[in-house]
This record gives C-alpha cells, structure tokens and sequence, in this order.
C-alpha cells in the first residue's frame, strides 16, 4: 500500500513538472522595447529572449525566469546603480553583456547584484565589464558563476575597483571557468562553504583569490598571474587546494594565514617573489607542489607547524626557505623533498641522500637582518663563518630540516616554469 502511495505521489510530482513545463512561456524583446516591462509581464518559469542590440536600463528580476540574450545583447547600467538586480530565486542569466554600473563603493553598485534569498542564481556565458563589482552574490545559496569573462574599471585604482565576484555568506556556490581581470580582487570569498572554484583564470587584479572564514571548499585547476598575490586564504579550514598553477605574481603566488586541516597539492608555484607564504598553519598537508623560480620558496613564519610537507620540488628559487624561529621544523619525514642546491651525496643509490638538508644558516639569518651583508657573500670571512657554523652546533640556528632530501625531482617538466616572472621584475 505504501509502495503504490509512493509510486502515485511521484507520478503527481512529474505531472506538475511537466505541467509546468508546458506552460512556461518564451517571449522575445527587440531593440527600443521595454526589457523590465518584458520582466514584470513574464510568468514566473517563463524564458525572455533578448534580441541583439543596445538597451539602456537598470533592471530588476523579481521572479524566477530566464533571461537568454541573442547574438550577444548588451544591458548597459548608464553608470548609475546596479545593471540588474536579481531578488528571486531560480533566475538564470545568459549570453548578455552586462555593463556600465554605477562607481559606488558604499552601495556596492554591480554588473549583477543577487540580493539575500536569491538562491540558484545561474549567471553563465555572460561578459561582466566596465562594472564597478563584476558579481555581488550576498546570502544566496547553491549559485552558479560559469563561463563568463569579466573586467572592471581598469582605469582607476586597485582601492577604488570592486571585485570581479564577491560571495559572502553563501553556501554551495559554483564558480567554474570564469576569466577575470582588471579589478581589486577577482575573487572575494567570506564566509562561504562547500563550494567548488575550478577552471578560472584571475590575472591583472591585487589578488587572483582573497578568502576568508570559509570551510569546506575546493581550489582546483585555477590560474592565478600578474597580479600582486595569487592565492590568498585565510582564517579557514578544511580547504583542499589542487592542480592550481600561481606564477607571476609580485608578491606571494598561495598564502596560507592561519589554516588548520587542509590539502594543498600538486599545484605550481612560479615566477613570484615570494612562492608560499606560510604564517600560522598547522594540521595541514603539502604534497607534490613544483615550487620553482622564486625569489624565496617558501616563507615560513609565526610558529607554522605540525604539518606534513613531502614530495615536494624547490628548484631554481634564490632562497629555497626563509624561516626565522626558535626549533628546527622537520618537512620530509616519511619520503622527503627535492632540494636542487642540496650538497650531499647518495652513496647506496637509493633515491635519498645519505645526509639531511638544512634549509638555512646563520649567515642566512644575518643577510636577512642585515641585507648589505649580501655584498660580502664570496668573501673569505663570510664563507669562514658558514663553514664554523656547520661545524660547532652552538653557533647553529634553527632551520627547516629535511632528513631524507630526494635526489630527483617528480615534475620532469619543471624547467618549463622558468622566467614566468611579473613584468619588469
């Protein structure tokens, strides 16, 4: 009997759906029509097709429907305000150039604004520019930012842009295969989890990704370049974050500030000042990364530790790791890390050499405090010191220490990220 309730319940559900279905209408707007009165005398699940051409008009979506441009329709804002504003759930907005809002910081003008409750909003095939924020997505759940290209003001300053996507307070969002440049940050994330950010390409903006107070969430296949910080997170946790490539950038490629419980792996860090920044991290693991062509490696600072580093490839940077603390952090433990400048040897042809790696010495500690020491580096006294300090432990400092360093490196096809450096750098 329960069985037969079900089966009836579900035939019912999939003959409203199709009900439904079938009364969605399509409308079409041509250039010089009203667009928003198009809006209000659509049925909610109804489609509008945008013809192509040139409509001014700041709009507002207040109930689910689609809104399709045809042959790339442009919906200029006129500098004033938001271009559209979604206030309803399940609108999807496609194929538009969507442009032209207002230069408001305090009112956050947008390309497209989805308001709180605005949930599986789908923004998808669109270009996003001369907007002061690209996408302001605030309190909406399980959105959907897929395929577009978006560009700011690239005109004004990096403090008086907005960001190409800002989530905040979202939960489930899906922000796959956008390329977004020309703005403050790319993407602007906070307090928003379990949501995928794969396949984006964030360049010529002062961060690629700035994040914060978010869980849950998954960094892959993402590249960040040309801007001042590639990849920034945190005061978050549990983030797996993969197969992103970060070069170029002037400062750091990935920052981890105060990170506990996550993966980072497989990713290529090139070409930036600093590679990893890494300040207040523990619990968490970094495997198989390619870090190549720094300045500096890897950053290390504020008491960074309890965390797996192994397999990973430092090569060709100036400073494999700055590290100023109080004990010796042991990466490498179980299978070790490639270091290209280690000096030791493999007598039994293992893989693995016979004596550990120290990332720093004392005169490393000195150059960093006194940079004009660098100007004395090849000097007989200098090279005396490094040698004494290798020899009588009381004159060591505490380093980054790998026991089992790798004689080989994973990636064959390191030499490939070489001079992928920020322009004039």
């Amino acid at each position: 009997m329960r069985g037969a309730l079900r089966r009836l319940a579900s035939i019912g559900l999939l003959g409203l759906v199709a009900a439904h279905a079938a009364s969605a209408a399509t409308a079409t707007v041509q250039p010089g029509q009203d667009l928003q009165a198009a809006i209000r005398a659509a049925a909610p699940g109804d489609v509008i097709e945008v013809q192509r051409g040139f409509y001014r008009a700041n709009l507002l979506i207040d109930k689910p429907l689609t809104l399709r441009g045809i042959g790339r329709p442009t919906l200029s804002g006129g500098q004033q305000g938001d271009t559209l504003r979604v206030t309803a759930p399940d609108v999807t907005i496609e194929g538009l150039i969507v442009r032209d809002s207002g230069d408001s910081l305090k009112d956050q003008n947008a390309g497209i604004y989805v308001y709180p409750g605005a949930h599986r909003a789908v923004v998808r095939h669109c270009d996003l520019s001369y907007n002061l924020f690209g996408l302001w997505i605030e309190k909406a759940n399980d959105v959907v930012v897929e395929s577009n290209v978006i560009t700011g003001k690239r005109e004004y300053n990096s403090s008086q842009r907005g960001n190409g996507v800002q989530l905040y307070n979202t939960t489930g969002a899906r922000i796959i295969g956008n390329n977004i440049s020309f703005v403050r940050d790319a993407l602007y994330v906070d307090v928003s989890h379990h949501a995928i950010f794969r396949g984006n390409k964030l360049h010529h903006s002062r961060y690629g990704t700035h994040y914060m107070n978010s869980y849950y969430n998954l960094w892959e296949d993402n590249d960040s370049y040309y801007n001042r910080g590639g990849l920034a997170l945190m005061e978050v946790r549990d983030q797996v974050v993969r197969n992103n490539r970060a070069w170029g950038n002037s400062d750091h490629g990935i920052m981890l500030r105060t990170i506990q419980d996550s993966l980072v792996e497989n990713n290529v860090v090139a070409g930036n000042n600093r590679g990893f920044f890494i300040y207040d991290v523990e619990y968490a693991t970094l495997k198989n990364n390619l870090i190549v062509d720094n300045h500096v490696g890897v950053h290390l600072a504020a008491g960074s530790t309890r965390n797996v580093v192994e397999g990973n490839d430092f090569i060709a940077n100036r400073e494999q790791v700055r590290y100023v603390g109080a004990r010796d952090e042991v990466w490498g433990a179980k299978s070790g890390n490639h270091w290209d400048n280690y000096l030791g040897w493999d007598r039994d042809g293992n893989g693995i050499g016979d004596v550990r790696y120290e990332a720093n010495d004392l005169v490393d500690r000195l150059t960093w405090r006194y940079p004009s020491i660098k100007l004395l580096l090849a000097s007989p006294a200098v090279q005396a010191l490094r040698l004494v300090a290798h020899q009588f432990p009381v004159l060591r400092v505490p380093s980054v220490v790998d026991p089992k360093p790798r004689m080989q490196p994973n990636n064959k096809q390191w030499s490939e990220w070489r001079d992928k450096h920020y322009p004039g750098q």
